[in-house]
């Protein structure tokens, strides 16, 4: 394929001194309130140069190799990737795994770590200076390509979310989630901090800290199996997924037996809101892109059939 015919979106990210900016209009406004906050603005410097040179040099490297588009993170929810493009993502892990939900099945992405120094990375296998020698082996098929599954959530109003790390589902704030929650045979009536439910690439993340928590608090029967989780996580391309439930409370209303466990793709996780206000679903970590979890509404909870593809 000719230069003039690939394609390549290269993903990128704002940084926290843009964030800030845009916040408070300007440079002295931001640096005002970072440091009001005790935050050394100077890192926050350090950052953005560094990454804006990264963007830099990987734009005049990917130049030389087709038709060039620079794609926003704010902008992922609604582009469409053409099939044949090489997707490049240039930021942290989230970036990589938000990335991932809005593109065709089996198109690979090559993540790159614009600050070896800052991020360890574990999706950005690559850093900018190692395009050069990379790009070719992509076009020729010859990189290896880790798959990753993800998960898949479905209301009865028929709203659908995709997760490549984690679930949440509970409620806005800090008051107690309530529902009914049902995988197999078992079922009971919950209140609760909210259900985690972790893909393989997410379980040493929210779910590590959740399991680390609980298994610090009490052992019980699922010690063992918790234990394990927590240390070792699940393979990114495991086709089942781990839920837990955060802070059950037990009372004469609730129940807090189903509590934990594995999703499999014919046992799919079922949850019936009862929160009359605030109740939400939402994915990797991003809210403000999440699923209004009313009374009445049950979303099923299983395996996507969509998977992501890494490039190593």
């Amino acid at each position: 394929m000719d230069n003039a015919d690939r394609k390549i979106i290269l993903v990128t990210r704002r940084t926290r001194l843009q964030e800030l900016v845009t916040r408070y209009n300007t440079v002295e406004q931001a640096r005002f309130q970072a440091e009001h906050l005790g935050m050394d603005f100077g890192d926050f410097l350090a950052e953005d140069r560094t990454y804006q040179a990264a963007v830099a040099e990987a734009e005049a490297m990917l130049g030389q190799h087709g038709r060039l588009q620079r794609l926003d993170r704010g902008f992922l929810p609604n582009f469409l990737f053409p099939p044949d493009a090489t997707v490049v993502v240039l930021g942290q892990d989230g970036l990589v795994a938000n990335t991932l939900k809005y593109l065709r099945d089996h198109q690979p992405v090559l993540g790159i770590n614009p600050d070896i120094a800052r991020w360890d990375g574990a999706l950005l296998p690559f850093g900018v200076a190692d395009l050069a020698a990379v790009l070719p082996d992509v076009w020729k098929g010859r990189r290896p390509i880790r798959e990753v599954s993800m998960a898949r959530a479905r209301l009865t109003d028929g709203q659908e979310l995709l997760a490549v790390n984690d679930f949440f589902i509970g409620v806005r704030g800090h008051t107690s989630a309530r529902y009914e929650i049902g995988l197999g045979e078992r079922q009971e009536r919950q209140s609760s901090s909210g259900v985690i439910v972790s893909t393989g690439l997410g379980s040493t993340g929210w779910l590590r800290s959740v399991l680390t928590g609980a298994t610090g608090v009490a052992g019980g029967r699922c010690a063992k199996e918790v234990n394990h989780l927590r240390q070792k996580g699940l393979p990114w391309d495991a086709r089942e997924l781990v839920f837990s439930v955060r802070e059950p409370y037990p009372s004469r209303w609730s129940q807090a037996e189903l509590v934990f466990g594995r999703i499999g793709s014919d046992h799919p996780l079922r949850i019936r809101s009862l929160m009359p206000d605030g109740g939400l679903i939402f994915s990797d970590g991003i809210e403000a892109d999440g699923i209004e979890f009313r009374s009445g509404l049950e979303v099923s909870i299983g395996l996507a059939s969509q998977r992501g593809h890494l490039l190593n």
